[in-house]
């Protein structure tokens, strides 16, 4: 089920499946559900892919499949998909029955005529539904209502009735629930615009983001994603026309579960006045004239020619070398440009010792791990707990726990006498968890899953061994399943709540008792 608004409801369905197999002497053994992710891809579809995962392992315990009708696997724009994972079930010796269709699933041709008809029209719904919401979309956005995207900092939502009359603000991880409500944005905390006040004069005089960064840390202001300030978050907030009272709507989409492209500036949708302004207007521009003066237009020969001349220098490329260096565009230029750093290694000559094998194979395990956040957020929302994303690969779990997502690199080389041992990047990570999928050698698999404390260390990267981690003294538990590890989290995440609302102790305290309880604990396989 892809909303809660819809006659396909998960109670529904189950109240019809329930009523097939009581007529006909079945009993239910498992289900499986998707509640509230959307049916274009299986990559957000934690329950359809458990049961092909159980089908074609062969540790399904059933000898039928009761499906509410042919549309729930999926509105697939591609409908040979769908028919591909009911094929997967039959292969395996599993009847697959749809329950609320006219027709028997029995391999006639009458039943493959309308399964695929009805697979089509799925597809159809699915792309004529995309038009109709962006169109929507756009209509809300010119009157000046937010549709999507980040709020930023200093700024926060406002609730409005099909009247304009405020409801109030909306909290972080809240969202409206009546269609004829709607969103504006509002200057935030007092002390939070002054902040971003003081960015944009700082900026005028300092002319650098990581220097403006600096400052901010040095005095102990927390960023707006919970971490540290970073060069590129200052640099959101000065090329943010929000604070001018500027609503941009469609720089970037995406559709039918595709993916996101820039649009050029003249299918933008800017909507001028629908927020009181933070900044002066003459400010904002004196800033990003600064800004643009300064940036780099490069042809990839010259892009390539100064990242040779650093390696002729250095002896050596990485992504924090060509973050650093003044006169390098960054590296995400660098990939968007030639597809990999480790093809950018190439063209320059540089063969890298460490982390060639992860380079290639890093977009993968991103996707993997994606999957793992929308399941771990999946399960949580089912267990009743409120669950947000405030940034990519991290969760923020009734509005106090963090929970992060990393990827837990395998290296070839030595550390404490030791030749392989794994990378884990704190950057950027809030007070909280660490849920990480440890690869094995060379990368090419999943070896377990991890779940550790941000509090193991104050570095931005993490390194550990196998006898390192099994003498306990990082405070890592590992993990064979991703339920195994679901179940540990939860189980971590109540002791905190119940823990900070009943017993409320002095930070200090609190970080020695979690300590003591953590080391307790060991490593598990």
């Amino acid at each position: 089920m892809s909303t809660d608004r819809q006659q396909y409801s998960i109670q529904n369905q189950a109240a019809v499946i329930g009523a097939y197999a009581l007529a006909h002497r079945l009993a239910i053994v498992r289900t499986y559900r998707d509640e509230g992710e959307s049916g274009l891809r299986i990559r957000n579809r934690a329950g359809l892919t458990q049961l092909i995962d159980d089908v074609t392992t062969g540790r399904a315990d059933f000898a039928w499949i009761l499906v509410y009708d042919v549309t729930r696997w999926g509105r697939f724009q591609d409908s040979d998909e769908s028919a591909h994972y009911e094929f997967a079930c039959k292969k395996a010796g599993i009847k697959v029955v749809y329950c609320a269709e006219q027709f028997e699933n029995d391999g006639s041709m009458l039943s493959n005529i309308v399964k695929n008809l009805k697979r089509v029209m799925a597809a159809e719904y699915s792309r004529e539904l995309s038009v109709k919401v962006y169109a929507g979309a756009c209509r809300f956005s010119r009157s000046g209502f937010l549709v999507g995207g980040k709020v930023g900092y200093a700024l926060q939502r406002e609730l409005f009735d099909k009247n304009l009359q405020s409801k109030g603000v909306l909290e972080s991880g809240a969202r409206k629930y009546l269609v004829t409500d709607h969103v504006r944005l509002r200057p935030g905390e007092a002390i939070e615009v002054g902040i971003v006040k003081w960015i944009f004069q700082r900026f005028l005089t300092l002319k650098s983001e990581q220097a403006i960064a600096r400052e901010l840390n040095r005095h102990r202001v927390p960023a707006y994603d919970g971490g540290r300030w970073r060069g590129s978050l200052i640099s959101t907030i000065l090329k943010n026309e929000k604070y001018i009272g500027v609503l941009v709507y469609n720089r970037r989409s995406k559709k039918l579960g595709g993916q996101a492209v820039d649009n050029p500036p003249e299918a933008w949708i800017r909507t001028e006045g629908c927020i009181e302004p933070i900044i002066a207007r003459d400010v904002f521009f004196k800033v990003n004239q600064i800004i643009e003066e300064r940036r780099l237009n490069l042809s990839e020969e010259e892009m390539l020619a100064r990242l040779r001349k650093v390696f002729l220098k250095e002896g050596r490329i990485s992504q924090t070398i060509i973050s650093e260096t003044k006169g390098l565009p960054c590296p995400h230029t660098y990939t968007k440009h030639f597809g990999t750093l480790k093809n950018v290694y190439k063209l320059v000559g540089y063969t890298s010792p460490y982390k060639s094998d992860f380079l290639d194979a890093r977009p993968k395990w991103l996707g993997v791990l994606a999957n793992l956040v929308s399941r771990v957020a999946s399960k949580l929302e089912a267990s009743g707990a409120v669950v947000s994303m405030p940034a990519e690969r991290r969760l923020l779990v009734n509005g106090t726990e963090n929970v992060g997502f990393r990827i837990a690199r395998w290296s070839s080389g030595r550390i404490g006498g030791h030749r392989q041992y794994w990378v884990i990047q704190r950057r950027r990570l809030p007070t909280g968890w660490i849920v990480a999928i440890r690869l094995g050698e060379n990368n090419s698999s999943i070896l377990d899953y991890l779940l550790l404390p941000t509090s193991v260390t104050d570095r931005y990267t993490l390194r550990f061994s196998e006898i390192g981690l099994a003498r306990g003294k990082l405070r890592i538990r590992c993990f064979s399943s991703a339920d195994n590890l679901f179940r540990a989290l939860s189980r971590r995440l109540a002791s905190s709540n119940r823990s900070s609302s009943t017993k409320p102790q002095p930070q200090q305290k609190q970080s020695k008792s979690n300590r003591s309880k953590t080391k307790a604990d060991g490593v598990q396989r």
